[in-house]
């Protein structure tokens, strides 16, 4: 069991986001031990716990919000917070949603690290998977079984003659995720990206931040950076969707062509099923009650 951690110092970045289109600039600031990550939409002066319970929309990206303010495509950040290991963190942004940067959780890495990694002077609890637990939700399924150690496997499946099928098992830790999660770009398909666009999404986007695919493949001069990035993408969202649990979840997860919608449903299925899971603590005890927020 690890000791928490935060960042040593203050850091900022701006740029556009995928689906408003609009500018902003995020500041992550360091946070005592215990505080989670929290937002705050600097701009509403509203603070936004970064958990399962303010999620308000998963429609192409996960979004938080409380009393009506909302902060959309959060999870390209969280990814890279939960896949660093940061436990406890404030980030202040003064817009709708969290700048794409280059599509993928890479400059987010950076950013982080620049920052510096402090560890603090109390353990990190987690959730231990005990029993197998399985959410179907239509064509998308996502189980947790016992693991000593923390596992993904993802698959995904296209209508689409060159992407028919992709499939890549990883076990996550600190180094896999900065080389072989982070650099995964999101991507959508040409046809979906004008619905998109006709539905007042989709406005900030780009081949400089997304992979764009048609009906014969891949439209971006610059190609892929992994002949698999779609499905490292997928793996890439749910560890940043995972990180609204609060804790990191010890356990081989298993999804398979599922998305954001999915993804949070599992995530209240295992709060809900207590006999599932352990929260390991210093003293190796059950915590009840964990997952009541305010």
């Amino acid at each position: 069991m690890r000791l928490q951690r935060t960042i040593k110092n203050a850091v900022s970045f701006s740029g556009v986001g995928l689906h408003t289109g609009r500018l902003a600039t995020v500041i992550l600031k360091p946070a005592p031990r215990d505080t989670g990550i929290v937002f705050i939409r600097t701009d509403r002066k509203t603070i936004i716990k970064a958990n399962v319970n303010s999620v308000v929309d998963t429609a192409f990206a996960t979004t938080i919000g409380y009393n009506g303010t909302r902060i959309k495509t959060v999870e390209h950040l969280l990814s890279a917070v939960n896949g660093l290991g940061i436990d406890n963190l404030i980030v202040e942004v003064d817009g709708p949603e969290i700048p794409v940067l280059d599509g993928s959780s890479t400059e987010l890495v950076s950013i982080i690290l620049s920052a510096g990694i402090a560890r603090q002077g109390k353990r990190r609890p987690y959730v231990r998977i005990t029993q197998p637990i399985i959410l179907e939700d239509g064509n998308a399924s996502i189980m947790a079984v016992p693991y000593n150690g923390r596992k993904i496997s993802y698959t995904l499946q296209f209508k689409h003659e060159l992407f028919k099928y992709q499939s890549l098992t990883i076990e996550l830790d600190e180094e896999r995720f900065v080389t072989d999660v982070a650099p995964a770009r999101t991507f959508g398909f040409l046809k979906q990206v004008e619905l998109l666009r006709a539905n007042g999404l989709a406005k900030g986007g780009s081949m400089d931040n997304a992979i764009v695919i048609d009906d014969n493949g891949v439209l971006n001069s610059t190609g892929l950076r992994f002949s698999d990035e779609f499905v490292r993408h997928k793996i890439l969202d749910l560890i940043g969707d995972l990180a609204l649990l609060g804790y990191p979840i010890y356990g081989h997860i298993i999804a398979e062509r599922a998305g954001h919608s999915a993804h949070i449903r599992f995530l209240k299925k295992l709060i809900s099923s207590p006999h599932c899971w352990e929260l390991y603590s210093q003293s190796n005890t059950i915590t009840e009650g964990i997952f009541v927020y305010a």
